[in-house]
């Protein structure tokens, strides 16, 4: 092997070995399996039995593409270069699991403008893994792993070949450590030795009774039999957080494995995002963490920036001037150490990431999400400056670095979306931060100077393709860009140090992602392009904002038609998100199908500024839906769509429109798909985990004010008059509905009311439930089997 390849080799053969020591379980498929899928559905005709046949094989073909979802760097030992781990994961339909491998590369830098990745020979999976956090250093690795059941969670410290520790932390100490990518921390303190971490807090004694009744706890009694009671509900926070116990904060010393609870948070603070503070001499050590109040009622949290929380700081355990107590109590009065306070005045602060020198901290705030009540706002960048001695004072004072956009000039920085942020995220000036975010209908990489506030867009400001930031490799840049007719593609972004800084990028050949030759035809024919459209009944009434032209992303054929393509109309949900122009599985299998696609992002939509945004907030139902009638009649007068031959798919806000539009314009669509739609939002406030969703929708900046978990009479009518099932006397189109049983935020009745309305009235509907599946519907043979069904639906009706 030649030297260029050694450490690439070696980070592959660590992998390698942490795969092999996970535990090997046999999958058993459900009865039904994948193979299912294949076999015709009850009450199919022929015809439709050969495409299920045929769109089968082609969704899977999409199906196996691999996503490029995390990238870590590292410098080389030997000084050459650096290397880098790239976390892929597949859908494995057979198991009905995300198949999840490390693929790694040696990284050389040929010039100032050329670079060169040496692969590993393959990628390795990793089986049982949770999570993997690599140390400051790169030295040392932590992989995470959770087990179901009473099993302990296990960690595993790493070095270059081998594992150097394992510790096995029971159940009584603390359950499953949160990997969820929003109460998720788990950080490395400077010198590496102890890991702060988020868990969930152990679970409580339960009652337990004999046949003699209650055992008291202190009872000496033997257990001849006995069962255990359940004891108090404790509220969750919704939707993907079902059964979850409350965040609780954790440290463990990778020296001895002894574990300590964080004492002096109490119950009242879920916590999450967790960062060690810079350690000054003869300073005590201090953890930053988010803190959401929990002590009142906990609505859905998962996609709900809206929640307010806060920055704290409290000291962390293991000091050697006290002795600590391992346990969890949750007692905030008894423990003695101080919580501090640090962002009383934002109301929102997440994502706290210190500058290498220590100097700043900073924050992202959507504080205008938590004033508003809309779940998902543009952000603002704030920043603190951090004493130099080490020791955090009470409600420091915040600066804003960068603010939040109202209405952005044309081709302007549109302000900050942003929903990750790298654990090290700074170039090594020391005060400018890379992230990236939102930008219309695509995602930009950015670098913001945190002390000046200047923002750059460092991705090619030309590019029409999204941009996601993967890692740092020093002051370069590895991301993967990709669009609706583009697999994924990593990207090596180098900076330019002569005079203004700059960016040159350049394509990596990497053995992933990949297609078949079937999709690759496929997507080769197809182009897309993203449209402008205006607004219709602009006003003085509204802001300026809530005029400007909204988006909508076209993908179609490139070769020359007499008559254009059959036409679907995709909507996304939220209403407060956005379909970026970025590669979408499945998407792509429905271009494949001989489909033009029509993206909308309607007013109210991310990447556009607050005016936009807010403009929608007690104006759903009407706003959106002619806004998507209006971007429908764009491509129909330019002569992209036949009218006759129009469908419309969408899921939660984007099945509310779509069973909106059906019934609104009902001679418009000859066929529509919904995934968990809203269709009824009088029933959806007594249902769902966040009822406070349909005030802030329905009545505006009214909403927040007017919201009571028992609506009023008064209220409901509103509701329903706001709703799809309002119009479904007009609804004709032949209409599936896809729902999850277990979804917590639209609940299944919903779907299922709408269905039996409309069955009862004969029209033309099928509906397919998934058990075991939440809001997304993404577990692998449910999101195949839901696409496949839509593809042939629009395929029988539209076509």
């Amino acid at each position: 092997m030649s030297s260029q390849l050694l450490t690439s080799h070696r980070i592959w053969h660590t992998s390698l070995l942490i795969s092999q020591r996970s535990f090997s379980s046999c999958l058993v498929m459900d009865s039904s399996g994948v193979n299912s899928f294949l076999k015709a559905p009850a009450g199919l005709d022929i015809a439709s039995e050969e495409e299920y046949t045929v769109q089968s094989k082609l969704l899977q073909d999409f199906i196996e593409i691999s996503s490029i979802d995390k990238s870590w760097t590292f410098a080389s030992p030997s000084g050459n270069g650096s290397q880098c781990m790239f976390a892929i994961s597949q859908p494995n339909l057979m198991a009905n699991t995300k198949r999840r491998s490390i693929l790694s590369s040696h990284i050389i830098k040929q010039s100032s403008d050329s670079v060169t990745f040496h692969w590993a020979p393959f990628p390795v999976e990793l089986n049982g893994v949770s999570s993997i956090i690599p140390s400051p250093s790169g030295s040392k690795l932590l992989v995470v792993r959770n087990f179901e059941n009473d099993s302990p969670t296990r960690f595993e410290v790493w070095g270059p070949s081998q594992v150097e520790k394992e510790f096995q932390i029971p159940r009584t100490i603390h359950g499953s450590v949160y990997c969820d990518g929003w109460f998720e921390g788990i950080s490395w303190n400077h010198d590496e030795t102890l890991i702060a971490y988020v868990a969930e807090e152990p679970v409580p004694s339960k009652p337990t009774f004999t046949r003699c009744g209650y055992k008291k706890s202190d009872s000496a009694d033997k257990d001849v039999g006995s069962w255990k009671g359940q004891g108090e509900w404790e509220e969750d926070w919704g939707e993907s957080y079902a059964g979850k116990r409350q965040s609780a904060l954790f440290v463990i010393n990778i020296n001895s494995g002894e574990v300590q609870a964080v004492k002096g948070i109490g119950k009242s603070l879920s916590v999450g995002q967790v960062v060690w503070a810079p350690v000054a001499e003869n300073s005590d050590q201090y953890l930053v963490f988010v803190g959401w109040p929990s002590d009142t009622r906990k609505l859905g949290i998962k996609y709900c920036y809206n929640r307010p929380c806060g920055l704290y700081v409290v000291k962390a355990p293991f000091l050697k001037s006290e002795a600590v107590d391992s346990s969890y109590s949750g007692d905030n009065a008894s423990d003695g150490v101080s919580v501090v306070a640090l962002t009383e005045s934002t109301g929102s602060a997440f994502f706290p990431r210190f500058s290498p020198g220590g100097k700043s901290l900073v924050f992202f705030s959507a504080k205008t999400a938590v004033e508003s009540g809309a779940h998902w706002t543009t952000n603002s960048l704030h920043r603190i400056d951090w004493p130099a001695d080490g020791k955090p004072n009470q409600l420091p004072k915040v600066v804003e670095v960068v603010p939040v956009v109202m209405c952005p000039e044309d081709g302007c920085f549109p302000g900050l979306y942003c929903t990750n942020i790298l654990s090290k995220p700074w170039l090594s000036d020391g005060c400018t931060i890379i992230i990236s975010s939102v930008w219309r209908s695509v995602e930009a990489i950015l670098a913001i100077n945190i002390l000046s506030g200047n923002i750059s867009r460092i991705s090619p400001s030309n590019s029409n393709f999204v941009w996601n930031l993967l890692a740092l490799d020093g002051d370069n840049i590895v991301a993967v860009s990709s669009s609706p007719v583009d697999i994924p593609q990593i990207q090596y972004g180098i900076r330019k140090t002569s005079g203004d800084a700059t960016w040159s990028w350049l394509d990596i050949s990497s053995p992933g992602p990949r297609c078949s030759e079937k999709v690759k035809s496929v997507l080769e024919a197809r182009q897309f392009t993203i449209m402008q459209i205006p607004v219709k009944d602009i006003t003085d009434k509204r802001t300026k904002g809530a005029n400007n032209p909204y988006e909508a992303i076209f993908v179609s054929s490139k070769s020359q038609k007499n008559n254009p393509d059959p036409l679907i109309v995709v909507i996304h949900g939220g209403p407060h998100s956005v379909s970026q122009s970025s590669f979408s599985k499945s998407l792509a299998f429905l271009t494949s199908l001989g489909y033009s696609l029509l993206i909308v992002n309607y007013r109210g939509s991310l990447g556009f500024g607050e005016e936009a945004l807010q403009s929608l907030p007690g104006n759903i139902g009407s706003q959106d839906v002619n806004d998507v009638l209006a971007a429908i009649d764009h491509v129909i007068a330019k002569g992209l769509a036949d009218p006759s031959k129009i469908a419309v798919v969408g899921g939660s806000h984007g099945g509310f429109l779509t069973t909106h539009l059906i019934g609104q314009a009902p001679d418009k669509f000859a066929a529509a798909a919904a995934r968990n739609p809203v269709c009824n939002l009088a029933l959806m406030v007594g249902t769902s985990d966040i009822p406070d969703w349909c005030y802030a929708e329905s009545f505006g900046s009214k909403g927040k004010s007017l919201y009571s978990d028992v609506a009023s009479p008064e209220h409901l009518t509103v509701f329903y008059d706001k709703s799809p099932i309002s119009h479904i006397s007009k609804v004709k189109t032949p209409v599936i509905f896809l729902l999850g049983a277990k979804d917590l935020r639209v609940p299944v009745s919903n779907g299922i009311q709408y269905v039996r309305a409309l069955k009862e009235k004969g029209n033309v509907v099928k509906l397919i439930v998934f058990p075991e599946d939440i809001h997304p519907i993404d577990r692998p043979q449910s999101d195949f089997e839901s696409f496949l069904n839509i593809g042939v639906w629009f395929k029988k009706y539209c076509h």
